[in-house]
């Protein structure tokens, strides 16, 4: 307990103070740190590896759930099924590295995603083709609006597009640890994405060896600026700065007609590419967007913070790019980030 900069808990180095800080290491010490949080007027916000959240410059005045547990725990199923429960605090990173290793498909495309892997289902995070809610069954969350600890099962987490009930209903729940039901095998699941099948110098609808469909994630991650650098100019970012918008019929039509990306999502929607759209408005990568905020060396989509930028600075941006491509496509962008 006690007072920490936002700016030290989050890859942006964004935000100021936090004075009620409850960093929560210990499944076992749950009940008092709820009946803490609980006690404050506000409801709180909960933190993991802070790689998606813009926090203000002023800081908070909210308590702030710091979400530091670790743990992996695994229960055999019947037909090679493996139950997989993790700690909200574990890095989501490690829980693939550690679910390849022991033979596990489900998550083997979702490696380098920064983040805890209780993060993982308020996004829904995703990549190459998988998403977190593919593979998962149930979470413990703790429900602020009724002071209860409950299993929500997958069914009721409302899981979209990077987003849930989690992220539609932010602040209510803090999510403890989630079970995701994975299956043994030595092949990963068929590859989709045709940079993923570039990488591997496979064609798409192959399932290549599992630790090697893995690592080829990781190496074309790095190799198109989608991993968090540690050093450089890039390195104070929060990936993604906006979803990939949903377009009409028509919108879809036209887009397609100048070379965008547009796909057909499972719910029958059109998406287009958020990062084409910025492009068509003339962002490039590296590109100043406002004081102190690039686009990031490698990819229009990321926005980093330099040394000069506040958070205040970084939102002007995220707006300002909103509002040029709504003028020149007539497309709303909508920003990942979560706002403190």
């Amino acid at each position: 307990m006690g007072q920490h900069q936002l700016s030290d808990h989050t890859t942006l180095r964004l935000g100021g103070p936090a004075p009620l800080w409850l960093s929560h290491t210990h499944d076992a010490d749950w009940r008092d740190l709820a009946r803490a949080a609980g006690a404050h007027a506000e409801l709180p916000f909960t933190l993991g590896g802070g790689s998606n959240t813009l926090a203000p410059d002023q800081g908070t005045t909210r308590p702030v759930i710091h979400m530091a547990t670790r743990g992996i725990r695994t229960r055999h199923l019947v037909d090679g099924q493996v139950a997989v429960t993790v700690a909200a605090g574990h890095p989501l990173t490690d829980l693939v590295a550690h679910t390849v290793a022991e033979g596990l498909s489900g998550i083997e495309y979702l490696g380098g995603i920064p983040g805890t892997a209780g993060a993982a289902p308020v996004q829904n995070a995703g990549a190459y083709g998988q998403e977190i809610g593919d593979t998962l069954t149930a979470v413990i969350a703790h429900d602020w609006t009724t002071g209860r600890t409950a299993r929500v099962p997958v069914a009721e987490c409302r899981l979209d597009y990077r987003t849930s009930v989690f992220k539609q209903e932010l602040g209510r729940w803090t999510i403890l640890s989630l079970t995701l039901h994975l299956t043994r095998s030595t092949v990963a699941a068929p590859v989709t994405y045709q940079h993923l099948a570039t990488a591997l110098w496979a064609p798409l609808g192959s399932r290549p060896p599992l630790a090697e469909a893995a690592a080829a994630v990781l190496h074309d991650r790095a190799e198109r600026g989608l991993l968090l650098p540690e050093t450089g100019h890039d390195a104070r970012q929060a990936g993604s700065c906006f979803l990939n918008p949903i377009v009409t019929d028509d919108q879809a039509v036209a887009l397609r007609s100048q070379g965008a990306p547009v796909y057909r999502t499972p719910a029958h929607r059109w998406r287009a590419s958020a990062g084409w759209l910025l492009e068509a408005c003339g962002y490039r990568p590296g590109a100043e967007v406002t004081r102190g905020v690039r686009c990031s060396t490698r990819r229009t989509l990321t926005l980093t913070a330099q040394a000069e930028a506040t958070a205040h600075d970084f939102r002007t941006a995220l707006e300002a790019m909103a509002a040029n491509v709504r003028t020149v496509a007539g497309v709303d962008l909508h920003p990942e980030p979560v706002f403190v």
